[in-house]
């Protein structure tokens, strides 16, 4: 394992995350109308998980001899929630692809795996619940599923 490559890998997702925060914080503060009450708390939550995960990283990329990123990518955002939904599925499912080319560059690094993998599963129980989120069951549960209405 190179060194520079997973610090570069790490800092690729750090910018990812340093997004996430700036993503979902703004996703919380537009967030309108009879879903704001559900919906602002958990993309808030989402950004708190975010930064978290900016911490861990900045730190991991720090003590491989690195210098951790200060930016971010561009952030998508929109007024409709099941736009946001899918931004938000979007983005998660990106941290996945992100964390196992992460794992794949630690090669026989267990202690640095381990640290991956558990950041990996968060990331990947975001893309499952944005999958629920997202998903119609068409059992008359429709008006409870907000990214299948139309306004």
């Amino acid at each position: 394992m190179s060194n520079q490559a997973i610090i570069d890998q790490l800092n690729e997702i750090l910018k990812h995350e340093w997004t996430g925060v700036a993503q979902y914080s703004q996703a919380s503060f537009i967030v309108e109308g009879v879903w704001r009450e559900v919906y602002a708390s958990k993309f808030l939550d989402d950004a708190k998980e975010s930064f978290g995960h900016a911490q861990l990283v900045g730190d991991k990329i720090a003590s491989l001899g690195g210098v951790p990123l200060a930016t971010r990518n561009e952030i998508r955002q929109s007024r409709e929630l099941a736009e946001v939904l899918q931004f938000s599925m979007e983005f998660e499912a990106k941290a996945v692809e992100m964390y196992s080319k992460a794992i794949d560059l630690a090669g026989e690094n267990r202690p640095l795996v381990i640290f991956l993998e558990d950041i990996l599963k968060e990331e990947q129980e975001g893309v499952d619940e944005y999958a629920k989120l997202l998903r119609s069951t068409g059992n008359g549960t429709e008006a409870a599923n907000p990214a299948r209405q139309t306004g």
